[in-house]
């Protein structure tokens, strides 16, 4: 029981440097990840490990697309066709 606690405690830290990674770069090792587990050439411990790794990535990713969201504007027009501002986008 404490072998897994410290193992948790390792993957956590392990995991810490996702916050900090940008989208591109945490989707490609999203990639590599899923890639190495479908082969199903990877023990069961690391298959572990990475797995967590994977759903941290893929939390961060998610993250980063909702900010990136956030920020998409439409521009407004007036009735003459010339831009008058910006409104939030409507994803409805």
């Amino acid at each position: 029981m404490a072998q897994q606690i410290n193992q948790s405690n390792e993957n956590k830290q392990e995991n810490s440097d996702v916050g900090q990674l940008p989208f591109e770069r945490a989707i490609d090792e999203l990639e590599s990840i899923v890639k190495r587990l479908e082969d199903g050439k990877v023990a069961l411990e690391e298959s572990v490990a990475i797995y967590e790794r994977g759903e941290a990535l893929k939390r961060r990713c998610e993250d980063l697309l909702r900010q990136a969201e956030a920020r998409v504007e439409k521009i407004t027009l007036d009735a003459t066709g010339k831009p008058t501002g910006s409104e939030p986008l409507d994803f409805e």
